[in-house]
């Protein structure tokens, strides 16, 4: 999916957001089997204090986001396609949306001040492999392996949390099963 065509997703959705309409994504841009149930609904309410993964300077929904508005992961971690690291979203990129929608959300007033006050977001990586370790994002999701065999079903979680244990055994088991190279210079180098 082009970057044009994911922006204009996402001008759609806060469009629709806008007016108070609730959107589905005949598209199903996660590659999720469609339910008889209808499409994935977050929870409104959530108990902070029981998630896993780091706290981040704002509590960002992927569930929301990836799940129940089928945004699609590249939208925000756009270089994981043509680099090693995924991309983690700017400012500008979050107030494409949050510009129109999200007022009275605290969370979202977080990142209209930040972006008001030129600052960005510090982050907290949730995914850390060693520093000699090398992961190619754009390797892997070229191969078509999912975002979601690596991070978990990101689009139903709360909060991020690593999911996989990103040990050596469980890349090279990944490796072996899709019979690719397990040369130690692929990884380490």
């Amino acid at each position: 999916m082009g970057r044009r065509a994911i922006l204009g997703a996402c001008l759609t959705a806060a469009t629709i957001l806008a007016v108070g309409v609730v959107a589905l994504n005949p598209g199903n841009t996660l590659g999720q089997e469609a339910t008889q149930a209808g499409p994935f609904v977050a929870p409104a309410d959530v108990d902070t204090n029981a998630l896993r993964g780091p706290r981040q300077p704002i509590f960002y929904r992927h569930d929301i986001h990836a799940g129940q508005y089928e945004m699609d992961c590249r939208y925000c971690h756009y270089t994981a396609e043509v680099s090693s690291e995924p991309g983690i979203p700017t400012i500008s990129t979050c107030m494409g949306c949050h510009s129109i929608i999200g007022s009275g959300n605290p969370e979202v007033q977080k990142l209209r001040d930040a972006s008001s006050e030129g600052r960005s977001i510090e982050w907290i990586r949730v995914h850390d492999l060693p520093d000699h370790t090398h992961f190619p994002h754009m390797i892997h999701v070229n191969a078509e392996v999912t975002c979601q065999e690596c991070h978990g079903e990101v689009q139903e979680m709360v909060q991020v949390f690593q999911f996989a244990p990103l040990k050596m055994g469980w890349c090279l088991d990944c490796h072996i099963e899709r019979g690719v190279t397990t040369d130690c210079t692929a990884c380490h180098y």
